[in-house]
This record gives C-alpha cells, sequence and structure tokens, in this order.
C-alpha cells in the first residue's frame, strides 16, 4: 500500500476510463492527489472546462465515503516541460508528509503520455487502457452536434460516462459558453480538412509582437475564432515574401495601428524567442518568433484596433497575472518568459 498516488490529467471532459483509473489509485494508496492540467486556460474547444468543473465531475464519480480521500491540485501547462514537472513536484510536496511512497498511475496512450517518465523517485504504476473511448472523441460528438442535437450525438456515448459527467454536459450546452466553442469546433475542423491531402502535416510559423512601453504591454482582443474574444499578442502568419522582422512589423501596424517608424522598433528590441511546443496551437504545428521590444518610458503610442483585432489596449504589467483565463492559446507563458510573471 502506498501513502499517496497521484493521478496527471486534463478531464476534458471526465470519462470511465479515468475514473477506473482513479479507483484503482485509490485501491492502491491511502490518499490521491489528482492533479488538473490546463488550469486556468480560457475555454477552447480542446479545453471547454475549467479546472473546477472538471474537479466536480470527478468527485461526482466516486462514493461518497472516498471523498475525503481525493486531492485536486490545477496547474498551469506552461509549455515547458521542465518547468512543468518542476510545478508538478512542489504542488504535490506541499500536500503530503515527507518520505512518503508515492506512486504515479497512468497509461500510456500516445506520444503526449511521455511525462509519465518525467518524475523518476515515484513509483510507476502503468495500468492498461480502461474501456475504448478517449475524451477526444467525446468532444468532437458534442461540438460537432450542435446545441439542438447533443443529446442524441452523445446517446451512443453515454455509456461511456458517468451520469453526472453527461448531465453537466447537458447543462453546460444550454449555457451562453457553448455556442461560441461549437462555432469554434467547427472553424478548426474545415480548417484541418483543408490541409488533409497534404502529403505531410503541414508545419505553419507565425510571429508576434511584444510592445512594452511605461511598464504597460500592447494587448489585442481576438475578433476572430479560434480564441475570439481572448486577450492575445498582435501577431499573424509568416507572409510568403516577408521575413520574419517584415511580418512582425507588419502585424504590429496591421492590428494595433501602432505605426512606429522602423528604426524606433529596430532601436527598441531586446529579444526574439521561438516557442515551438507541438501542444501549443489547436490549428496545428505552429512555431512562432515573438519580438520583445522596450520603449522604456516615453509616452505611450496611440493604438486603435484594427485587421484581425477587435480590440487594442496597453495594459499595466502589474495586472497581466490576473488575467490569466482569458488569454489566447499559450500568449500568457509567452509574456510570462519575458516578464516572469509567475512565481514557478
Amino acid at each position: 500500500m502506498y501513502d499517496t498516488a497521484i493521478y496527471i490529467g486534463r478531464f476534458q471532459p471526465v470519462h470511465q476510463g479515468h475514473v477506473a483509473l482513479l479507483r484503482h489509485a485509490l485501491a492502491q494508496a491511502r490518499q490521491v492527489v489528482v492533479v488538473l492540467g490546463s488550469a486556468w486556460q480560457a475555454r477552447s474547444a480542446k479545453n471547454p472546462f475549467s479546472w473546477q468543473e472538471r474537479a466536480e465531475m470527478l468527485r461526482q464519480a466516486l462514493p461518497a465515503a472516498d471523498h475525503a480521500r481525493v486531492q485536486f491540485v490545477p496547474v498551469r501547462d506552461y509549455y515547458n516541460e521542465a518547468r512543468w514537472v518542476a510545478n508538478v513536484r512542489q504542488e504535490v510536496a506541499a500536500r503530503i508528509p515527507a518520505g512518503a511512497r508515492i506512486a504515479l498511475v497512468g497509461h500510456f496512450k500516445d506520444a503526449s503520455s511521455s511525462y509519465l517518465r518525467s518524475f523518476p523517485g515515484w513509483e510507476l504504476l502503468d495500468v492498461a487502457r480502461q474501456g475504448a473511448i478517449d475524451a477526444t472523441t467525446i468532444r468532437d460528438a458534442y461540438f460537432g452536434a450542435g446545441r439542438g442535437a447533443v443529446l442524441g450525438a452523445l446517446a451512443p456515448l453515454a455509456e461511456q460516462m458517468p451520469s453526472t459527467t453527461l448531465a453537466l454536459l447537458h447543462r453546460f450546452a444550454q449555457s451562453s459558453d457553448y455556442s461560441p466553442l461549437q462555432r469554434e469546433w467547427e472553424m478548426l475542423r474545415q480548417y484541418r480538412a483543408a490541409w488533409a491531402s497534404a502529403p505531410y502535416a503541414p508545419v505553419f510559423v507565425t510571429v508576434d509582437a511584444l510592445l512594452r512601453c511605461q511598464d504597460q504591454v500592447l494587448l489585442i482582443r481576438r475578433g476572430h475564432a479560434p480564441g475570439i474574444g481572448q486577450l492575445a499578442l498582435p501577431g499573424g502568419f509568416l507572409e510568403p515574401r516577408d521575413t520574419l522582422w517584415q511580418s512582425c512589423l507588419r502585424e504590429l501596424a496591421e492590428e494595433t495601428c501602432c505605426n512606429l517608424p522602423e528604426e524606433s522598433l529596430r532601436a527598441a528590441l531586446r529579444q526574439v524567442a521561438v516557442f515551438d511546443h507541438p501542444d501549443r496551437s489547436q490549428r496545428g504545428r505552429t512555431i512562432t518568433h515573438t519580438h520583445y521590444f522596450d520603449l522604456g518610458t516615453q509616452a505611450l503610442p496611440a493604438v486603435q484596433a484594427g485587421d484581425d483585432a477587435a480590440h487594442a489596449q496597453w495594459h499595466p504589467i502589474s495586472q497581466l497575472a490576473a488575467l490569466e483565463a482569458e488569454f489566447f492559446e499559450d500568449h500568457f507563458h509567452m509574456l510570462d518568459h519575458f516578464l516572469g510573471l509567475t512565481s514557478a
């Protein structure tokens, strides 16, 4: 018997395979710490449910007698495995006594399960796949149906989910959050279909501009799916005849109408960083090059939304951490890379 079993997942949403692994963890240890990934991400077709909603799905799927033996720990994705692993270890250590015998419960589903090998010192309990369903299949049925057809679309999958998960999905489909996510799912489906006949999966190249001035940064609200209404850095796809530098300046001007002279921006450039995590974008493998500019204490340049942006505004750096759940994809973590917004 282990002192603590660790179970890591996104649970978007919870299905019977998740519940079976959680019950296995409970059978092997006195307590279980469930690490909920993708915490504080803005809602998206891939991450539609908050960490609190997912914790409640798991809790409701268990007998009441087991509730006190399970702790739920939300963690950021970070899009940096070393940082993520360190954060998971830190959060777990804060909840268990020193010297506890720890087991890590999981299943090697595919390449995305490689994190299970990242915790030496925790004994890995590799459990066979539980059931034939996965969360992606459920989300595709859920959002592919549309609000009026959710009941019928989920009916063939109903036995693969706890009744409490099914009830939450039905309630969520009636909320104001469902329709925007359904439209985003459809947009992404069409986006991927456009490249389905390519001989190799495409790799997209994008640019982003982090413009800092007077300890504020320039952000937009996205005007189109995916991530409509979410905060983001000004940026976009590399044009065929542009250099990275040219595309960065063009996107900054088009989306924010911030028409600073090129020589001023070149003098303000402090760093260019590449963000290439395979899961950073729902649109497919997307590698971005973020240009960090610091204008110092000069007057804030006037800005106005244009092109794909619905809104453009300067935001104090001191307020960004409180806005984490409003950011598109990994843009909060790009800001964190340059500005040190999180402590972990």
